[in-house]
């Protein structure tokens, strides 16, 4: 992977594919899936999705290791919600984004949020699995072992 490509983190695509939620409800919006009081549903998978990133990036100060993909790692975060998933921080983006989708309400804001998982999975997760068995070998073999890719 290039340094380019590199240096777009996946904070700020959650950022790019949230503007082009907003666009799209406002220009595309298509059919209505919820409206008021119903949209505030939205929240619950948004207040989820902060506490799942929020959770582990604590796990990665707990520890001393760097949560910044492809950056040197010192440790293999296996505790907390890494014993369900090996990508929680990349599940809660997405949550967040969802939760846009559904606050928003109409239909055309969910394009970008299955857009938004697939970036993750091509950019970040198949490039980082190699790069982690690399790192990390047998210890994280035995991790692919017992815990799924998402959920």
């Amino acid at each position: 992977m290039s340094d380019a490509a590199r240096r777009m983190k996946p904070p700020m695509w959650l950022i790019l594919f949230g503007l082009a939620q907003l666009a799209l409800h406002r220009w595309l919006p298509g059919p209505t899936l919820f409206s008021p009081p119903w949209i505030n549903l939205g929240l619950l998978p948004g207040f989820a999705g902060v506490t799942l990133v929020i959770w582990c990036l604590f796990l990665f100060w707990r520890h001393h290791t760097n949560p910044v993909p492809f950056a040197e790692a010192s440790h293999l975060v296996q505790d907390g919600p890494y014993r369900v998933s090996r990508n929680p921080i990349y599940l809660g983006l997405t949550l967040i984004l969802a939760s846009a989708a559904l606050f928003l309400g109409t239909t055309s804001p969910w394009l970008p949020v299955v857009s938004f998982f697939l970036v993750l999975r091509q950019r970040f997760v198949l490039r980082e699995e190699p790069w982690l068995r690399a790192r990390f070998g047998a210890e994280y073999q035995d991790y692919v072992r017992r815990v799924r890719r998402w959920i």
